[in-house]
């Protein structure tokens, strides 16, 4: 997935605001005059999809922390673009003041099995369900793609990428560079054990409601994990029996 265009993503937040400088100028103008304009807010509608896009991308937890005004439909959103302006203008003067130059990791960069399964629990503040639902995305796609839905998570991965050769019924998966051999059977067992740490110690925990709510980066860690398990299981070809 390519970086985002900063310069492009400033200029349509700042026409979002300007355009909702506009709607408020009509609307005042509209009430003065005791009358009702009720199609002030076309503009932002048309947008909207847009700029939505770009917060989730910059500040993903933006509709959890920034608060919705009942009376004015667009103050939200708003007060986002002017938060994701600030992230976005002065990202690197906070890395170089702060002295942090690390590497910064976008959730948006992550196996779109796992980031589609979390985005919306995340988007909400939840990061614990977050985890969960990328670890179901993750079960059903591999249920999909050696079409099984008779086993699940820990017995999957076991048996799709068991060194077995595949049954009637029970197809295999093999990486693209898998040749039967030393390090590719190799391969295969990590692969077992890493999705069977992954199920056992972070997808189960994660569904645990009692425990407490996750932070971002303990979130976001565990996302990556099962990251790395989606792009080995979407890159892995099936073989079926002769």
């Amino acid at each position: 997935m390519v970086a985002i265009d900063v310069g492009w993503a400033l200029g349509q937040l700042q026409q979002f605001i300007s355009l909702d400088d506009h709607r408020l100028a009509r609307e005042l103008a509209a009430a003065r005059r005791g009358e009702y304009d009720d199609t002030a807010d076309h503009p932002l509608v048309a947008e909207a999809p847009v700029i939505e896009q770009i917060l989730d991308r910059v500040t993903p937890t933006w509709r959890s922390t920034v608060d919705f005004d009942p009376t004015d439909r667009w103050l939200q959103r708003r007060e986002a673009s002017r938060r994701a302006m600030t992230m976005l203008s002065r990202a690197e003067e906070l890395r170089q003041r702060l002295g942090d130059d690390a590497p910064t990791f976008d959730a948006g960069h992550l196996h779109p099995w796992v980031w589609d399964g979390a985005r919306s629990m995340w988007q909400s503040g939840h990061f614990r369900q977050s985890v969960v639902d990328a670890a179901k995305r993750i079960n059903a796609e591999t249920q999909n793609k050696i079409n099984t839905r008779a086993i699940s998570e820990t017995d999957l991965t076991n048996q799709a990428f068991s060194d077995d050769a595949p049954k009637a019924d029970r197809p295999r998966l093999r990486l693209p560079e898998d040749d039967d051999g030393k390090t590719a059977k190799s391969m295969r067992r990590g692969i077992r054990a890493y999705a069977e740490g992954c199920f056992a110690a972070i997808r189960n925990p994660a569904a645990h409601e009692n425990l407490d709510e996750m932070t971002e980066d303990e979130a976001l860690e565990q996302l990556a994990a099962f990251s790395v398990l989606a792009r080995w299981i979407d890159r892995a070809n099936v073989v079926t029996t002769p």
